[in-house]
């Protein structure tokens, strides 16, 4: 078989979320990135004649020619694909590849402003529906849907906070919770911290769901099933709650860090797990790493934060300088010009000065820990 010249160009296609994000226009390609840099488990995907120059550290994918060409591998690797083309190009690309409901990924449309998200295929079974709705939410934009029996209007669990980021310990019970949710069993969503308007709809949320502020008070209530949003580490009495439940872990962590000129990303990584473990919360719930404009170079750190995705955010020394901390340092001020570096970034970066690890200094590297809150 002899390949075009365009089909020599594409690239290889490596899913690493469950979802695609494809944009091939240039306003499209600012939209797209804003969708993929917010919306967890998404990869990204657009065309080589907009590349910003930061698309290898992202992980981004360029490519050139026709989109149509890169489709069919997109079907085949991701569980949905967010499109922000027209949709007449959209269906007409991808009939020729279409299957089967039941093995299709969820497509959706996003047109080129970002005002609609077009629910076009596997609205159920690929959860397009549900997916066009979150794209919707996180835009600020309308979802249309079209499904005329898609009127339960309840939580899709397997994208439950997914627009802010929010990832699941583990999907060992997405099925069996689902299954609770849609089948209107008693079910419990426990949020202990994390964005509080995750519901999406017009109507108000269905009397068999039932919001509790703590595990305890909800164990009481003996629910068929459950979603903990938190960032904590569950107590040994807490687990239960797990047995028919799905652990979300919000993005609401900030780590301030300093540290000395030089220092290894391992020494750097091993200290922020011990800190967190310490603390007994998740590094998944990791959003932000804070520091000084001086650290905004430093190989480790940077090295650490691309590994786990991290937010990376820096001050300058007077905006460090305006927060009030419990021990600020002459020695700092005088290498840095601020009295301190990591108890302030945190403060900063979390929007709140009442931080869960004031300061702890560990070798060459200095962190305090932030909690983002939600009113």
């Amino acid at each position: 078989m002899t390949l075009t010249a365009e089909e020599k160009v594409l690239p290889e296609i490596i899913a690493k979320g469950d979802y695609a994000v494809v944009a091939i226009t240039k306003h499209g390609t600012q939209l797209a990135r804003k969708i993929a840099s917010l919306f967890h488990g998404s990869d990204l995907y657009y065309m080589k004649k907009f590349e910003q120059g930061d698309e290898s550290e992202r992980g981004i994918t360029l490519f050139e020619g026709s989109v149509r060409l890169l489709l069919p591998d997109l079907f085949a690797k991701y569980k949905g694909l967010i499109l922000i083309i027209s949709l007449g190009a959209v269906v007409r690309m991808i009939a020729p590849i279409l299957k089967d409901k039941k093995t299709d990924p969820g497509v959706v449309v996003v047109d080129d402003k970002g005002e609609h998200v077009i629910s076009v295929l596997s609205g159920h079974i690929g959860g397009a529906n549900e997916l066009a709705r979150e794209v919707a939410a996180l835009l600020g934009a309308y979802p249309v849907v079209t499904t005329a029996s898609d009127v339960q209007k309840t939580i899709p669990v397997d994208l439950f906070g997914r627009r802010f980021g929010w990832v699941w310990e583990s999907d060992e019970k997405l099925t069996p919770v689902s299954a609770s949710v849609v089948n209107e069993e008693k079910v419990a969503v426990v949020q202990e911290s994390g964005e509080k308007d995750w519901w999406m709809y017009d109507t108000p949320i269905p009397d068999t769901i039932h919001l509790y502020s703590s595990i305890k008070e909800a164990l009481a209530e003996k629910p068929a099933a459950a979603l903990v949003v938190t960032h904590r580490q569950l107590e040994r009495e807490e687990e239960d709650i797990l047995l028919n439940g799905v652990l979300f872990r919000p993005k609401v962590l900030v780590l301030g860090i300093g540290c000395n000129r030089g220092t290894s990303a391992e020494e750097i990584e091993q200290v922020i797990t011990d800190t967190l473990d310490g603390l007994k919360v998740s590094i998944k719930s990791v959003k932000t790493v804070a520091t000084i404009d001086l650290k905004k170079d430093e190989a480790g750190l940077l090295e650490v934060v691309k590994k786990y995705q991290w937010e990376f955010v820096h001050y300058p020394p007077e905006e460090l300088n305006k927060k009030k901390i419990a021990q600020p340092s002459e020695t700092v001020y005088k290498f840095t010009g601020a009295y301190g570096v990591s108890e302030p970034a945190a403060m900063l970066s979390s929007g709140n000065d009442d931080l869960l690890l004031a300061k702890k200094k560990s070798g060459n590297v200095t962190i305090s820990v932030g909690l983002i809150t939600y009113g």
